[in-house]
């Protein structure tokens, strides 16, 4: 039973750290570009978008398709590196535990 009593401790303990871990990612910045920088999309380590930069030369009232699609690789751009840092950070917490293919944290 002590075998089982340590189990539940380590777990609580880690379920502990993942909630400090999420806490943590409202305060972390991440920015995505596109066009060499002339798009910018800024989210916070939870995905939500808190700015959009654009250099006046990529807005084009004719061409409004490319300005859309800029966007939207810098904020995939972001995002990549939003999950990236999650798995880094996760990838710590874990202390080298694997996981299963596909299995993500946080939930």
């Amino acid at each position: 039973m002590k075998n089982l009593g340590n189990m539940m401790k380590q777990a609580q303990q880690m379920q502990a750290r993942m909630q400090e871990m999420q806490s943590k990612l409202a305060e972390v910045e991440v920015n995505g570009v596109s066009a060499g920088g002339m798009v910018s999309i800024l989210l916070n380590g939870k995905g939500e978008l808190k700015q959009i930069k654009l250099d006046k030369s990529v807005v084009d009232p004719e061409d409004v398709e490319v300005l859309e699609d800029l966007i939207v690789a810098a904020f995939n751009d972001a995002k990549n590196k939003v999950e990236a840092h999650m798995a880094e950070e996760t990838a710590k917490l874990m202390g080298g535990l694997k996981l299963p293919p596909g299995f993500k944290l946080p939930f």
